[in-house]
């Protein structure tokens, strides 16, 4: 099952986000297949304010465990996060 993590960061922190993403981008890069893509959000300036992520995952529980050993979690970027279910119905490159 595919799910989307919806991360959205706390305001005023693009310094720390800045300065944890290098070991953000190698956890996301360790998720392996795991990863099916992500990015980030982008504000009214064009500057991160948050991040996609989807994940493939056995259940829910699993989806928040990735989520929370991301390094910007743990750092405290986020104001919050939502974990849904999602379906890739449209130009999914698994689904050919």
């Amino acid at each position: 099952m595919l799910y989307a993590l919806l991360c959205n960061d706390k305001p005023d922190h693009l310094q720390l986000r800045l300065d944890t993403r290098a070991v953000h981008l190698d956890y996301l890069n360790s998720l392996g297949d795991r990863l099916k893509f992500a990015g980030p959000f982008l504000g009214d300036d064009a500057k991160p304010n948050g991040s996609l992520v989807v994940v493939e995952a056995p259940d829910l529980d699993a989806a928040k465990e990735i989520a929370a050993h991301d390094p910007y979690a743990r750092a405290g970027l986020f104001a919050a996060v939502d974990i849904r279910p999602w379906n890739w119905a449209i130009k999914n490159p698994d689904n050919k």
